[in-house]
């Protein structure tokens, strides 16, 4: 917990910490039970927390689960893509001054991601931002698709050179992170003394059962499938993968980022890339992996052509989701530059190890694999 609190996190957690009634900040989490909603839920209400004593509404579209109970927020079921269910749910909420926006819906083309997502974001800020008079800053959480275009364009357009820097221009592809940061930017401008901040994450390493791209939980329950059947731990990815470097975003280093430019004048209205500040090669960290889980280490036979996740996962029925593993492990060398960060003066970072393995400690703790 290495930045302006540095400590002060880790501290709380500890000592069971939360904060007091009298509320400083009130935050709106939608999608309080995603990767990088789940740590804000666990950090934000803490009683040393940056801008807090913190209130936080948090916002799902699924019941509350039973992993999450120990948070203490207030817990609002909500489809958010249902413009009647925001406007009953949200507009009552008069007292928020912070929106952390860490929540997507997937679908088949961009177009239809395009639709869906901007019409999720417009329904939750047309509820609040017009009943919210204290309403002071929106966080926005995008990723490194910024910088690569999305899934369907992956190999047909050139993306930007690495290391990715925050200001180059977009891509000259229809990208649902353009379309939301527009959305942003124009609710910002209506609205006096409303700031916003874009929090562009490389890989995400987090807890979340409920997460569509956790790409640690779809490798936890391959290494138990792998323990179970009694085969090789190998990496189901293509040399390249296996042999560039690569860097990650803890989800809790993610939600201290947001926390610090909802809170830190010199952080309004920028884009600021996220990640542990350190470079990582799979070879690497399947090692790792395989001692953590007891697991025979099996280094890439160069001779071999690689079987993707999905393909090894077809026959077991559906037990995880394996297409963004499948992402992950075959494209190469996606780096990118936290230097704005510092000089705007975060210095968070993260070991991406250790990161790993909190993350499936905590897998483990709830009982999601052996």
């Amino acid at each position: 917990m290495s930045w302006w609190w540095a400590g002060a996190v880790g501290a709380a957690r500890a000592n069971g910490a939360t904060a007091s009634k009298n509320f400083q900040s009130v935050a709106l989490v939608a999608g309080v039970t995603g990767i990088i909603g789940n740590s804000l839920a666990e950090i934000l209400p803490l009683s040393d927390t940056p801008g807090g004593p913190w209130k936080v509404y948090g916002v799902a579209r699924r019941p509350r689960p039973s992993w999450s109970l120990d948070h203490p927020v207030q817990y609002i079921q909500c489809d958010v893509l249902n413009a009647d269910d925001a406007r009953a749910k949200l507009s009552p909420l008069t007292d928020i001054t912070h929106i952390f926006w860490v929540t997507w819906a997937n679908r088949p083309s961009e177009a239809e991601c395009i639709q869906v997502n901007d019409a999720m974001f417009l329904n939750v800020l047309n509820a609040v931002v017009p009943n919210a008079p204290n309403l002071t800053h929106i966080c926005l959480q995008t990723g490194h698709k910024h910088y690569i275009g999305p899934f369907e364009s992956l190999g047909k357009i050139k993306p930007h050179e690495t290391p990715f820097v925050e200001d180059v221009p977009r891509l000259p592809v229809p990208n649902f992170y353009y379309s939301l940061e527009d959305i942003l930017f124009e609710t910002c401008k209506k609205k006096q003394g409303l700031t916003w901040s874009v929090h562009r994450a490389a890989v995400i390493f987090g807890f979340s059962p409920y997460s569509m791209m956790n790409v640690i939980g779809t490798i936890c329950v391959y290494a138990a499938m792998c323990k179970h059947e009694k085969v090789p731990f190998k990496f189901p990815g293509t040399k390249a993968a296996w042999n560039c470097y690569s860097v990650a975003s803890d989800a809790d280093l993610i939600a201290e980022h947001q926390i610090w430019a909802a809170v830190d004048p010199y952080a309004k209205n920028e884009a600021f890339n996220c990640t542990n500040g350190d470079l990582f090669k799979w070879r690497q960290l399947w090692k790792v992996l395989a001692e953590e889980f007891e697991l025979e280490y099996v280094e890439v036979d160069e001779n071999e052509e690689f079987v993707s996740m999905s393909e090894w996962m077809k026959d077991k029925g559906p037990v995880t989701t394996c297409w963004f593993a499948d992402v992950i492990f075959s494209g190469e060398c996606m780096l990118d530059s936290m230097n704005k960060s510092k000089e705007h003066g975060f210095l968070g970072f993260r070991n991406t190890t250790k990161s790993v393995i909190s993350v499936i400690d905590k897998m483990r703790a709830h009982k999601i694999v052996p």
